[in-house]
């Protein structure tokens, strides 16, 4: 805030006024000058937050809700909000024209798609039997790592992980954090060692089901 007299940064606040309108929120000010003393008014004028629909993801379920964001905001898939059910991820944004954009200013969005990350991540396990499939979701801290080549306890099998797919691709050789995995494939082994057991985080199981091909 500058002087409107001699252009001093140095002023002080003498009365503040908030005037509320149907879009904006208008602080009017009564300022004076430290410098040359002079007293003078200003307005600072913002737009007000708008009400836009939140629809929150936790694995098969969701939950509808709202959030008060300023409508000049820019917001982007990947970007993290803070709702009144806990903080989200943003997985896409759906604009009033009935479009999926992953990035726009919110005076344009209908529905913010989101993800809580305040829940454990939730993944697929599928055991390949040579011709039918044993199928398990586990879920898992969201940081939990999975690599290409692990070898993991689940139930009574012992799997090399062959694949993982995330939300956007297959990985046939690297890793991947439980947050962004969909599923992972792998074929049993005929040892016992293993890097890590399952068993205990499994939530369902579907059982044995032909291989899709």
């Amino acid at each position: 805030m500058e002087c409107s007299i001699c252009g001093s940064e140095s002023v002080t606040t003498l009365k503040s006024k908030k005037i509320s309108a149907k879009t904006k929120e208008i602080n009017e000010l009564l300022l004076k000058c430290n410098d040359c003393q002079s007293v003078f008014k200003e307005s600072i004028s913002e737009s007000k937050p708008i009400s836009i629909r939140l629809i929150i993801s936790e694995h098969e379920s969701s939950k509808k809700t709202s959030i008060d964001i300023y409508p000049d905001e820019k917001l982007t898939k990947g970007n993290l909000l803070l709702s009144d059910m806990g903080e989200v991820e943003i997985t896409s944004l759906e604009t009033k024209d009935g479009k999926r954009v992953e990035s726009t200013i919110t005076e344009n969005i209908s529905t913010i798609w989101t993800n809580s990350i305040e829940i454990p991540a939730r993944v697929g396990v599928s055991v390949d039997l040579t011709g039918k499939v044993d199928s398990f979701k586990v879920e898992l801290d969201r940081d939990f790592e999975f690599a290409t080549d692990d070898f993991i306890k689940i139930t009574a099998y012992i799997i090399r992980i062959n694949v993982i797919k995330t939300q956007e691709r297959k990985i046939r050789d690297g890793f991947a954090k439980a947050r962004v995995t969909q599923r992972i494939y792998g074929k049993p082994v005929k040892f016992n060692n293993h890097d890590y057991d399952l068993t205990d985080k499994i939530v369902s199981r579907k059982g044995l089901e032909p291989k899709r091909r």
